[in-house]
């Protein structure tokens, strides 16, 4: 047997029904649904492998809204709406009448006539970008039910203030294959460590995302940062839950050479102190420049002093026989190549480069799986269909 043979019939014995639904946090998925994004995208990954076509679509849109700057998840979602047969249109909102006053709701069924799913990056602002995935939503839903749209198209959280699901489910996909199989997760250490930054101001839904999905497979997963540096405190107690749940454990660690003893995967990645985040979102919506230039002046002259917070060498061979896994969303902030003092030291980057860009090129079938779990009803007999 094959493995898309195989995944099917795994996907048949799955319990999950997620057409009609929106992918916004992956805590709200069940466990079913979560393996059966993963076999979804295996399916999905092995055919373009094999040259084989998985186009789902005979025509309709899908549409991206990107507030922030994006490479990786821009490319991911224009590469998986094209081979699932779609169309895409992304939405400028500088040139659309969104400058002259439209409001949320009417620009999301503008844009819904023909659409099949809604791509929204909105992770700049803390307590808004999920909220506003949500009210076009809202949007979206209320136009299908009075029927001036002829179906609901699907939001896919391309990443918000909580959460990145396509970056983590992505990350996932990448370790079940890495290991060989969700089960052979379990017990597994995952470092996912703050990391120095000559930047400030990135967002939490990197961190946050790992902890709330890794600790539902019963991973031993360490959070460690400075002090200062906290995560939504709401999302660090579900993290903690869900391990309770799972079987793993969560654990908050002091230092980065607490969190990378033993460790069988390390993830460093630099975010900003949550608080932080809260007080810029308020002077954003006041408009208040000065404000933000000190307070970035601020955060930078506090970042510096954790620079000895780099995933080097020295700590690496702290690691499981000295050789764990080195995990980043990209791009990562590297010393001697793209900063003077960063993330991540060049010779480490280096001989886990190959790896981090296997790591990224998961994500495009992660987001055809999610748009195909939404939007096309009876997924797997629809999969065993086109495989035929």
């Amino acid at each position: 047997m094959d493995l898309i043979e195989s995944n099917l019939l795994a996907l048949k014995q799955l319990e999950f029904d997620s057409y009609n639904q929106d992918f916004l946090l992956t805590w709200e998925k069940s466990r079913d649904e979560i393996e059966a994004l993963l076999l979804t995208a295996e399916i999905f990954a092995e055919m373009h492998r094999l040259k084989k076509p998985f186009r789902l679509f005979d025509f309709g849109l899908a549409i991206s809204i990107f507030r922030d700057n994006s490479t990786r998840t821009r490319f991911s979602f224009a590469s998986a709406v094209n081979a699932l047969g779609l169309g895409l249109a992304e939405l400028d909102e500088v040139k659309s009448q969104i400058a002259h006053g439209e409001t949320v709701r009417e620009t999301a069924t503008m844009i819904a006539f023909l659409a099949e799913a809604i791509g929204i990056r909105d992770d700049m602002f803390l307590g808004e970008g999920n909220r506003y995935m949500r009210e076009v939503s809202a949007a979206l839903r209320e136009g299908f039910e009075a029927g001036v749209l002829h179906q609901h198209p699907a939001v896919i959280n391309l990443q918000c203030d909580i959460d990145h699901p396509t970056q983590t489910a992505a990350d996932l996909f990448h370790l079940k294959k890495h290991f060989g199989s969700l089960e052979a997760l379990r017990g597994k250490k995952i470092a996912m460590t703050w990391a120095f930054s000559p930047s400030y101001g990135k967002p939490l839904s990197v961190p946050q995302g790992i902890i709330g999905l890794l600790t539902r497979f019963g991973m031993e997963v360490t959070l460690a940062h400075p002090p200062g540096y906290d995560l939504i405190p709401e999302v660090v107690e579900l993290a903690r839950e869900n391990s309770q749940s799972s079987g793993g454990r969560f654990h908050q660690a002091e230092s980065m050479e607490e969190a990378f003893a033993g460790a069988d995967i390390v993830y460093p990645k630099s975010w900003a102190p949550y608080k932080v985040m809260e007080e810029r979102t308020a002077l954003l919506k006041q408009g208040n420049r000065e404000g933000l230039k000190a307070l970035e002046q601020t955060c930078l002259a506090n970042n510096a002093r954790f620079k000895n917070w780099e995933c080097d060498e020295a700590k690496m061979k702290l690691t499981k026989g000295g050789s764990a896994l080195y995990m980043h969303c990209l791009p990562a902030d590297i010393s001697g190549v793209s900063c003077e003092r960063g993330e991540v030291a060049r010779e480490v980057f280096e001989k886990y480069r190959l790896e981090t860009y296997r790591e990224a090129g998961c994500k495009p079938f992660v987001i055809a799986a999610m748009i195909a779990m939404a939007r096309i009803p009876d997924l797997p007999t629809q999969l065993a269909r086109m495989n035929a």
